[in-house]
């Protein structure tokens, strides 16, 4: 838990306003019981909760751990799994919070080798559309949902690639958008780069986002990202300037 909080501490010195908690990976791997993803991440949700008013969101796809989460301070449930169990929708309209649907195909922790599509962003626009019209029909108000197509997520670098070129069309479904971009493998594979050395690809897919329509970022390297994302803001007209000096006189 201790490196977890200094691991949040550190983002927000970094210049983060969102902290996203999450005690049991997407990917495959051993099981872990309901009692012990609720021991991981309580513990560290109330710790953040007592340092900071960010915006705290729990990753999970059980309604039990959104509903301890909540109990402990957060505001938000991060969905990576598509919305597979309405009843995480009621526990969001049960403490209302805000939910992020993200577009998947597998069900939780089980792999979908080689996904295909006849036409990934109409397919991953529909899916958003129905799984967020199911939200609502589940009590959460349409101002509480974001989406998020899912780069990377049971789709390859080609898919992740046409997902960002034609964001604009997710972006129209109306909600909230947000992109989770960084150091994911659609940019290593693209520019032949370790994820650990991706942070160019990544801000340059965050600028394309942004501009495209995405409204929240999920990012590794903060203070580089927030630097791109402030210059992007500022050029587009939403941020003044830190200050202005030059030619002044």
């Amino acid at each position: 838990m201790d490196k977890a909080l200094v691991a949040a501490e550190n983002a927000l010195a970094r210049g983060a306003d969102w902290l996203d908690i999450g005690g049991v990976p997407f990917a495959p791997g051993p099981p872990v019981s309901i009692e012990e993803e609720i021991d991981r991440v309580v513990p560290v949700i109330e710790g953040a909760r007592s340092r900071t008013d960010a915006v705290i969101s729990v990753e999970t796809y059980r309604p039990e751990v959104a509903r301890a989460a909540f109990a402990a301070g957060a505001d938000v449930l991060n969905n990576t799994s598509g919305l597979h169990d309405p009843a995480l929708a009621d526990a969001v309209a049960e403490a209302g919070a805000t939910l992020i649907i993200t577009h998947s195909l597998a069900d939780p922790r089980t792999p979908y080798p080689r996904p295909r599509y006849d036409d990934v962003v109409t397919e991953v626009a529909e899916f958003l559309r129905r799984r967020a019209a199911l939200a609502e029909k589940h009590g959460v108000p349409a101002d509480r949902i974001i989406i998020d197509p899912g780069h990377d997520l049971n789709k390859n670098t080609y898919h992740s690639l046409e997902l960002t070129r034609r964001l604009p069309e997710i972006a129209q479904l109306g909600y909230p958008l947000l992109v989770a971009v960084s150091n994911k493998d659609f940019i290593g594979e693209t520019l032949e780069r370790d994820q650990q050395d991706r942070v160019e690809g990544t801000i340059a897919a965050l600028v394309v986002s942004i501009m495209s329509g995405a409204r929240i970022v999920r990012v590794h390297d903060v203070a580089e990202a927030k630097a791109a994302v402030n210059m992007v803001e500022s050029i587009l007209g939403w941020r003044p300037p830190a200050y202005v000096r030059h030619n002044l006189v």
